[in-house]
């Protein structure tokens, strides 16, 4: 902990704070100091239990993802509200989980939507990487219904799930376009240079455009 509060920076704190996430650490140099402490359980666990955003990014990266109960990965996903966070720990962790499926499925119905955007998360990454037995057309049901008021976080998971089920399943593409058109959802979000907007028609486009020139 006092090696982490020695690498704060007051400019990295500027800019992660824009983002919504608590703490001054360059996360460069976070993972520079997981790569020499390697991989160290119990540590993560106590570095989470401290409840310090840097801290819990740095659990997140030191930890042994399939060591986690799944009661476990429910209560840590509650306790995320950092975005940083939330994003490793689904990302990093949850998925490699043995319960990410049944996390899945008991997160994406979830009151809170926080934790309803974890499970939003994992639904993309299976739309993408193992998409048999998931109900394709209701998900773009609930993402009609639904998406337009959604909180932000949760709103942009279920933004990128739209976009993943455009670009990845051509028979889906049309309603996926027609969906995003309709609802104009992050239509003016600010996109640097360079980068691929999230409105999820240009997104979609794009990915496809991309593939077809492979």
């Amino acid at each position: 902990m006092a090696e982490l509060a020695g690498l704060e920076d007051s400019k990295a704190r500027e800019v992660n704070e824009r983002h919504g996430d608590d703490h001054g650490v360059n996360l460069g140099k976070l993972r520079a100091l997981a790569k020499r402490l390697k991989t160290q359980h119990e540590l993560a666990r106590e570095l989470w239990a401290s409840g310090d955003t840097a801290a819990r990014l740095l659990a997140i990266l030191v930890c042994r993802p399939k060591a986690f109960g799944d009661d476990e990965l429910d209560a840590m996903v509650r306790q995320a509200r950092a975005p940083k966070v939330q994003d490793w720990l689904v990302n990093y962790v949850v998925k490699k989980s043995p319960h990410a499926e049944d996390l899945r499925l008991a997160w994406s119905a979830d009151p809170d939507p926080v934790v309803a955007s974890a499970g939003w998360a994992l639904t993309s990454e299976r739309v993408v990487k193992k998409p048999e037995g998931l109900d394709l057309a209701g998900l773009l049901d609930v993402i009609e219904a639904e998406m337009k008021g959604a909180p932000d976080r949760l709103q942009w998971a279920m933004n990128t799930c739209l976009a993943q089920i455009g670009i990845e399943h051509p028979g889906y593409r049309v309603r996926a376009l027609d969906i995003g058109e309709r609802l104009q959802v992050l239509r003016d979000y600010p996109t640097p240079p360079g980068c691929t907007s999230p409105f999820a028609p240009i997104w979609i486009g794009e990915m496809v455009r991309r593939k077809d020139a492979m």
